[in-house]
């Protein structure tokens, strides 16, 4: 074969190569978001490495990666950031990548939002739980599931001190207590769900994980062979590619075997390489191509340097650094030191932001926990406070009960004080339970008095709830009620039972009540139709020109008006209505005017005088006897004033005033007696 044939054929295997690569550069760079605590996380279990090895190792170097004590992020947090944080942030990174490596739905983790799951309520915590079940994959939500459990455990069990410290208060024997409700069930199946995937996904992954390590194992010792087949190079470069692809697209091994595996690969990777060298073309094209799409990682890495969302970008730069070890071989000697160098220089500028960015929510969670603290404080300031009445230990309750709301509200503090900061606020809260429960205890006995006034209350209204004697119970049973509510409180396991008893006595007899007074007012509505139809008789009623024969026939629509009875006390308008239709007929009688009146009043006495009109019937009286003392004080004032006509003759004009004065109030008082006689008839 001609070199400019060989030359073709290799061009041709390094493009489609090359198309690849850029199709996994293009897909692998996708943003991912990671939340804070799973960073927390991983840089919690960061290893230092020497920084040499791993230049190398991601250069065309055969050493190894050396392993050094873990360091706690908290002790190097404030640490000035110099070299040993590149070689922590790099580490930080292949350790990520081993880890997605044994399960690579690890990833998918830091797209899954993290809410505040302290702020979540028992119910909204299981509902949380159900829809990361539902819709995402178990591996993927392991961290997030942790602090769901965390959280419903911490309040479910707030929730159970209160109702254990309730039964203690109301009586219980501690070994009797039992609480369980069904958001704490519901949780449970949840769970229990999770739990049971979970299993089922690492029996399913530790196979797998088996059979990846097997194929890449078989992939290293197949690239053991590349430099010993006697064949074209070029058939012998598309071999090696193709074993690159495989190992690439072979899923993930155990976690513990990742970097022997990997440094075995990249060892005979070089291995190959150097073979190669003796087709220095072929090689030069290999460095060509791999400078280039390092060349763009590293122009990612340096945008994704000037983003503002710290936590997507170190994602994302930690997939940069997988592409930059897994899927590119090494570069010419003359670029190898400076593209690497440019490459760690973007990695150090987002690690400087992401350690700034903790630096930020560690200031939170700080303020965080100074809030929870003055919390703390205020419930153990309650506690000192000396409570001796029910409305006292009422406001405290509903202060610690804000209180308590305030503190499940108040976010996140610092991992390393949070079993501390959650103990104080336990022990704070139940020495307010304790404090509550000695009170209550001691009122116990006024309880159990109260309970007996209350049984007494009850056993008079079922006793009086059949009554008809409407007129005397309806007060003893309105009486009972005030004593009710004036009594204090009783045992609240009987609180229930016997308002329900007296509520229901005390219903059956207004219900019967109010079906009487219902029945009454039908017959009353009935009786003002009959009257409004009588009233319209009436106005057609012509005189016959016989007296006395039209003043029987007015008498006995009168008799008719008082026999149709009462209407309801929203309607008695139409009595008006009825005297002015009567004192319209009596006025077309020629009739003595005081012979009219009497009729009337004979009238309006028969309006008011019923059994609940005793009253009504009595001002009357006492109406009429003081008219008639005002017009006998009037004619003894007339009288008297004649004494001053002497030698005055009778035809006079004041003088026959006077008497005709004197003439027409005698006659107006014997009218007010005649009416007082009448009203006498009607006692």
């Amino acid at each position: 074969m001609s070199d400019s044939n060989e030359q073709q054929k290799v061009e041709e295997t390094k493009n489609s190569t090359s198309e690849l690569n850029n199709d996994n550069l293009t897909h692998n760079s996708s943003l991912e978001t990671e939340e804070i605590q799973d960073v927390k996380s991983e840089v919690n279990n960061a290893t230092i490495v020497d920084e040499d090895a791993i230049a190398e190792s991601h250069q065309d170097t055969e050493a190894p990666i050396k392993e050094e004590e873990k360091p706690n992020r908290e002790e190097t947090s404030n640490v000035k950031v110099s070299d040993s944080e590149d070689e922590k942030v790099i580490n930080e990174i292949e350790e990520s990548n081993a880890e997605d490596a044994e399960d690579e739905g690890n990833k998918e983790r830091h797209t899954i939002e993290v809410k505040e799951y302290d702020n979540m309520s028992l119910e909204a915590l299981a509902i949380e739980l159900e829809i990361l079940l539902k819709n995402e994959k178990v591996q993927a939500i392991k961290s997030h599931v942790d602090g769901i459990n965390n959280e419903f455990k911490n309040k479910f069990q707030a929730l159970l001190d209160e109702k254990k410290e309730e039964f203690l208060n109301d009586g219980g024997n501690e070994i009797d207590f039992y609480y369980s409700s069904p958001v704490q069930k519901r949780f449970k199946v949840a769970y229990k769900e999770y739990r049971t995937k979970l299993n089922d996904h690492y029996k399913s992954l530790e196979k797998n994980l088996k059979q990846n390590l097997a194929d890449k194992l078989e992939i290293i010792e197949e690239l053991k062979g590349l430099i010993n087949l006697e064949e074209n190079i070029n058939t012998t470069y598309k071999h090696f590619k193709e074993l690159q692809e495989r190992w690439r697209n072979t899923g993930p091994i155990p976690r513990d075997k990742y970097n022997n595996a990997w440094n075995s690969y990249h060892h005979h990777v070089e291995m190959f390489y150097d073979f190669l060298h003796l087709n220095r073309d072929l090689r030069d094209l290999d460095f060509k191509h791999n400078l280039e799409k390092k060349t763009k990682i590293i122009e990612r890495a340096e945008e994704l340097a000037k983003d503002d969302n710290v936590m997507r970008s170190f994602r994302e730069l930690q997939e940069l650094h997988k592409m930059w070890k897994e899927e590119l071989g090494p570069v010419g000697r003359e670029h190898r030191e400076e593209i690497w160098d440019r490459f760690k220089a973007a990695t150090k500028i987002i690690n400087d932001k992401r350690q700034e960015y903790y630096q930020e929510i560690d200031k939170v969670y700080e303020k965080n926990l100074e809030y929870k603290l003055e919390i703390i404080t205020s419930i153990v300031s309650l506690n000192a406070q000396e409570t001796n009445s029910h409305g006292g230990w009422q406001n405290k309750i509903k202060a610690v009960e804000e209180l308590r709301n305030k503190f499940f509200n108040a976010g996140k503090v610092p991992i390393k004080v949070n079993e501390a900061t959650w103990a104080k606020f336990k022990d704070a809260v139940r020495v307010f339970n304790r404090q509550k429960n000695s009170f209550y205890k001691g009122l116990k006995k006024d309880q159990y008095t109260n309970l007996q006034k209350k049984l007494e209350l009850i056993k008079i209204a079922e006793d009086n709830k059949d009554s008809d004697d409407f007129e005397v119970t309806t007060a003893l049973m309105k009486k009972i009620q005030s004593d009710w509510k004036k009594i204090g409180h009783v045992p609240r396991k009987d609180s229930d039972k016997i308002w329900k008893q007296f509520k229901s006595a005390c219903n059956a007899y207004f219900d019967k009540l109010h079906a009487q007074k219902n029945a009454a007012n039908e017959v009353e509505i009935e009786a003002f139709n009959k009257k409004s139809t009588l009233i319209e008789t009436l106005k057609e009623l012509k005189p016959s020109g016989d007296k006395d024969k039209d003043i029987e026939v007015i008498k006995a629509q009168i008799n008719n008006w008082k026999a149709l009875g009462r209407v309801p006390n929203d309607k008695r308008y139409i009595e008006g209505k009825f005297q002015k239709t009567i004192d319209s007929l009596l006025s077309n009688l020629k009739m003595e005017k005081n012979e009219v009146e009497m009729i009337k009043f004979e009238n309006k006495l028969n309006n008011i005088n019923t059994s609940e009109d005793n009253r009504n019937l009595d001002n009357e009286r006492s109406f009429i006897r003081k008219k008639i003392d005002e017009v006998k004080s009037q004619i003894n004032q007339l009288e008297n004033n004649l004494q001053f006509f002497t030698n005055v003759n009778d035809d006079n004009p004041l003088v026959k005033e006077v008497h005709s004065n004197i003439k027409n109030h005698k006659e107006s008082l014997e009218l007010w007696k005649s009416k007082l006689k009448k009203i006498k008839e009607h006692y």
